[in-house]
């Protein structure tokens, strides 16, 4: 699952970088007037993406010595919006969705912003969602050398010095309770659902960045964009014994083998297992099970993951 999750990324990173030139030489030649780069976001940027992901990212540029910053902005702005648009153009391969929800202002604020912007917005308006969302932050594309500086300036915020004040630690778990209670789909099976169900890919990702928040500051070995690197820290650590990790992360890579399952055999990306008896058969059988085993699967699952739920209702939520 590794593997794959990386060779996935790589695929979705050279996609975007190639796209990125070929948007820029459209219309600018060889130079932009301004620096650019594509921040992963989430999955991308912790390399974990599966099969049918989309790709979270974050826009950012930096005028060019003596370039005008309007035209800059306006630039940066063409480039972005050209760059999602060649990527859902139609062709033997899928499209490759470009999300840019996670930017500060959500959809309401711009696509791009400067370095500067992004500096001045963080050290004045930033809330914990945000500061936690940076935490699966890691340049993927564009210019390297301003990717590098929009890492230095993050880093103060995702691993803050001191860690969080419990003010913010009942904040995230706040956030946390709110997801479960509302985003998870009507009439979905909280004990089955991949990713929103107890002990489901949020409820270890969750736990993990609690960790890393409050740790990560005085702990280097946690200051990585990947959960299972990031889980393997904490136990190192002394954070979680070693049978919570565990616990932690075969539920983190059953629910994250189960969407690729479901994207495989059904064609689209999904989050439950299949209500078609064949199609479930077909998710067991690739993920090892014997025709007929079906039933075996779900109980492994459900089990899988009830042992999770308590590691992360001890940890997160209590911890």
């Amino acid at each position: 699952l590794d593997r794959t999750g990386q060779a996935i990324t790589d695929i979705n990173a050279a996609t975007i970088a190639g796209t990125l030139r070929a948007a820029v030489q459209s219309r600018w030649g060889e130079t932009l007037p301004t620096r650019f780069a594509v921040i992963g976001m989430g999955r991308f940027g912790g390399h974990e993406l599966g099969y049918g992901s989309d790709a979270d990212v974050l826009f950012v540029h930096e005028p060019r010595e003596g370039a005008d910053e309007q035209e800059a902005a306006q630039a940066a702005a063409a480039v972005a919006n050209e760059l999602r648009r060649l990527l859902q153009l139609p062709s033997s391969d899928p499209p490759l969705l470009i999300d840019a929800d996670l930017r500060p202002e959500g959809k309401s604020g711009p696509l791009v912003r400067t370095l500067a912007s992004y500096a001045a917005y963080y050290r004045r308006w930033s809330l914990i969602w945000e500061r936690h969302a940076l935490l699966r932050a890691e340049p993927m594309a564009g210019d390297a050398e301003l990717g590098r500086r929009f890492t230095e300036l993050i880093d103060p915020l995702r691993y803050p010095a001191g860690g969080l004040d419990e003010k913010d630690v009942r904040e995230i778990r706040r956030l946390k309770a709110r997801m479960e209670a509302e985003r998870l789909p009507r009439g979905a099976d909280p004990r089955t659902h991949a990713k929103l169900g107890r002990g489901g890919l949020s409820d270890v990702e969750w736990t993990v960045q609690l960790l890393q928040l409050r740790h990560g500051a005085r702990l280097p070995a946690l200051r990585t964009t990947r959960t299972r690197t990031a889980l393997a820290a904490a136990h190192e650590a002394g954070l979680l014994d070693a049978e919570d990790a565990q616990v932690l992360d075969e539920a983190w890579l059953l629910a994250s083998r189960v969407r690729n399952a479901v994207m495989l055999v059904r064609g689209r990306p999904g989050d439950t297992f299949p209500a078609e008896g064949r199609e479930l058969g077909a998710v067991a059988r690739y993920l090892g099970y014997g025709p007929g085993h079906a039933g075996e699967l779900l109980d492994d699952y459900r089990r899988t993951t009830r042992r999770a739920r308590g590691v992360v209702e001890r940890v997160f939520y209590e911890g």
